[in-house]
């Protein structure tokens, strides 16, 4: 692999593991935040040692995501110094606000919250971990006006070959960053449900003295839970249709649209092959991504190889059809495991409710493993918008590959490919060891 692959691959290593504590730290806080409200007006102190248990996976997926995160911008002066130049304007104030306003709003508000029990009001200490959840998502938010940028540029003017930022409140209430956000928010509540539920399956399972307890918990996941999943599914619908309009080839990429469609087919399966530019195989369901996109039967669907030529005559010769095979089975891990996600919070929302928890070893068991279906859903969700961006870095104005650093070879991105590799295994192993130590020990 040259220098450039390389990059890509380490920026995407390092996100994925990134993006395994993010959602938790965002998701636990809030279900924390409500579970100690709800002590605070029953009085009924099982909430307080709810919020206090749960609580102590927030600060490890808060201290993981602080390691992990710091890591990634660091990689854009070291591989990326070419794109971060060129955008360094447009990065400079989100990213900066992040830093010195949302984040230290979080990190002081947990350390008061984790160590303020029995030291401070009990509704000063409410506040703390209110604060803390905002910090995390204001933290988002931020992040992903950067992102949203790379996505839909707004806001800059081109001079002396960079990007300068001309409107802020432009690039802030950029249309792609509103979806991002809420679409990004409520995935992360669903993924922190689904943990909860996990941990509660496992001592319902062992049958711990902790019934009650475990089964509010529940409860209360599987609500905001199921929620979060129907508010993350009707957003990312609207994602749909703004890409349906502002990058045409990524969605022609998702759902394998090789030659401009009338009929508005949803593709249900392919076999496609990348280099004839075509499918070997395509199952279709006659005009349901008309619907999806313009809601009604008639549209047009344009297809990749219309838009490369369109691309070719707008930017030159190359090639503007990003990987199809994987920007479209991500996508469709995606879809699925939501899908996957909404049955199963419906169905554990309605045991939990008529406390019917006397069930099978093999349900509590599959509750367990459906941990898995967020994290699954979640980096394909990042695959299919990253990937399904390429060949551009910042969309339209620049490549991926001007942006990679020219002084960093591939023997030295290599080498600091593996390295975060082994630092990033050897902190999951840690963090896991923790987290499991307290899933074991309980309340």
């Amino acid at each position: 692999m040259d220098a450039l692959m390389l990059a890509r691959w380490q920026f995407a290593i390092t996100t994925s593991y990134h993006f395994i504590f993010v959602p938790l730290s965002i998701g636990i806080g809030l279900l924390a935040a409500i579970m100690e409200t709800l002590y605070i007006v029953k009085k009924d102190e099982l909430y307080l040692r709810m919020a206090r248990f749960w609580g102590k996976f927030l600060l490890i997926s808060v201290a993981l995501g602080v390691v992990t995160g710091i890591v990634l911008e660091f990689q854009f002066g070291l591989n990326w110094a070419r794109f971060s130049r060129y955008v360094g304007d447009i990065f400079g104030p989100p990213l900066a606000i992040e830093s010195w306003a949302a984040f230290f709003l979080e990190s002081v508000f947990i350390g008061l919250w984790f160590y303020g029990w029995n030291k401070i009001s009990a509704k000063l200490h409410l506040m703390c971990i209110w604060l803390v959840t905002l910090g995390a998502m204001l933290s988002a938010f931020w992040i992903l006006t950067a992102n949203a940028f790379m996505q839909a540029p707004v806001g800059y003017v081109l001079r002396n070959n960079r990007i300068e930022l001309v409107d802020f409140p432009a690039v802030a209430l950029n249309p792609q960053v509103q979806l991002e956000f809420w679409h990004t928010v409520f995935a992360c509540i669903v993924t922190s449900a689904f943990f909860v539920i996990a941990v509660s399956a496992y001592h319902l399972l062992k049958k711990t003295a902790e019934f009650e307890f475990f089964r509010r918990s529940v409860l209360i996941a599987s609500i905001l839970g199921l929620a979060g999943i129907i508010v993350t599914m009707h957003v990312g619908h609207d994602m749909g249709v703004h890409v349906a309009r502002t990058q045409p080839m990524k969605l022609a990429a998702a759902e394998a649209v090789w030659d401009t469609r009338t009929n508005g087919a949803e593709s249900a399966f392919a076999l496609i092959d990348e280099k004839a530019r075509k499918n070997v195989l395509d199952v279709q369901i006659p005009q349901v991504l008309n619907y999806l996109i313009y809601s009604k039967a008639e549209g047009v669907v344009p297809g990749m190889n219309d838009l490369q030529k369109e691309f070719e005559g707008k930017f030159g010769a190359g090639n503007y059809i990003p990987p199809v095979t994987l920007t479209y089975w991500a996508f469709r891990a995606m879809v699925f495991s939501g899908i996957v996600m909404l049955v199963v919070l419906m169905w554990v929302l309605a045991i939990s409710v008529h406390k019917k928890f006397d069930r099978s070893p093999l349900f509590f068991k599959a509750l367990i493993a459906s941990a898995v279906l967020p994290h699954i859903s979640n980096i394909c969700g990042w695959i299919v918008t990253e990937v399904g961006r390429q060949p551009w870095v910042v969309y339209t104005l620049m490549r991926t590959s001007d942006g990679v650093s020219l002084s960093v070879s591939a023997a030295a991105a290599l080498v600091s490919l593996v390295t975060f590799v082994l630092i990033y295994t050897i902190l999951i192993v840690i963090a896991g060891s923790l987290t499991l130590k307290l899933i074991v020990a309980g309340p």
